[in-house]
């Protein structure tokens, strides 16, 4: 077994804890903030999975939230590749820390993979700019809290 090359990118959001993670928590968000990844999601009738459309093609996202604990966990599985996507909100003062970390998939090259990653800024500061300029609630009446 061999260590892969990770990135593990943070955010702060001015927005209660509790909130940061029922938004994320309902993958019926994600195409409003991972913009550069997601361009439509829908369930399927399996509830744990979730079919969506990407700039690659048709994917799946099994989203693996625990609420007491923070943890966002997700796997993505597209035609070329599956990911396993440790996440985490954690409490930072009034308000959170998002983490994601991604692993290098044997199918991209290092180059490859950290151009991907550094695109997960673009996502993360969508996410900070919805959830803290939406703090009159918009996220919370389109369904944000999931």
């Amino acid at each position: 077994m061999s260590v892969r090359i990770s990135v593990t990118k943070t955010v702060a959001i001015d927005r209660p804890y509790e909130e940061v993670h029922a938004f994320l928590a309902d993958p019926a968000n994600w195409p409003r903030w991972a913009v550069v990844n997601i361009q439509s999601i829908e369930p399927t009738d399996d509830p744990d999975w979730w079919r969506m459309s990407t700039p690659q093609g048709p994917a799946k996202l099994r989203l693996r939230a625990r609420a007491e604990s923070g943890v966002l966990d997700h796997d993505y599985v597209d035609d070329t590749a599956s990911w396993r996507v440790p996440a985490r909100v954690v409490p930072n003062g009034d308000g959170a820390d998002f983490m994601i970390t991604f692993h290098q998939p044997p199918s991209l090259t290092e180059s490859a993979f950290r151009e991907q990653a550094d695109l997960v800024d673009i996502e993360l500061a969508t996410l900070k700019k919805i959830l803290e300029t939406d703090r009159a609630g918009r996220a919370d009446r389109d369904g944000g809290t999931g």
